[in-house]
């Protein structure tokens, strides 16, 4: 048990962030209150937080895209066609193949040259399936 310096709650060590420096392990302040803060101070500063992600550096080099579809033409057409048919209603997202979770869903293709034929697998999956059989063919 601990208690939280902010709402004086004695609560279980499970309430409370992990947090390395901290002479028990745990943050002082529980994860509602830690929640609460974090929601507060998105909110008080939406525009100073909203600019910062803007320019924080995780956005692509201008040209990247029209350097990808040139180097990678029939993977970005089967992408495309993809996101189309599933917008469109004419193609639907499945749980992962190899662990059954529904979230963060890929469509893998085998060979981009059968672009609606798909494969889903989630993220993790995914990048395990390329990192061991490499790219899909024609890609």
């Amino acid at each position: 048990m601990k208690e939280c310096f902010k709402c004086h709650r004695a609560l279980p060590l499970g309430d409370f962030y992990k947090h390395k420096q901290m002479a028990d392990g745990h943050l002082n302040k529980c994860k509602d209150c830690t929640k609460k803060d974090s929601t507060n101070h998105r909110n008080n500063n939406i525009d100073a937080i909203r600019a910062y992600d803007r320019e924080r550096g995780n956005r692509q080099p201008d040209g990247y895209l029209s350097e990808y579809r040139d180097r990678f033409p029939q993977k970005y057409k089967a992408v495309t066609m993809v996101n189309n048919a599933v917008s469109g209603g004419k193609l639907f997202r499945e749980p992962c193949e190899d662990c059954g979770t529904e979230k963060d869903v890929h469509a893998h293709h085998d060979d981009y040259l059968k672009p609606l034929n798909v494969r889903w697998l989630c993220a993790a999956h995914h990048t395990h399936w390329h990192r061991d059989n490499g790219p899909g063919l024609n890609g």
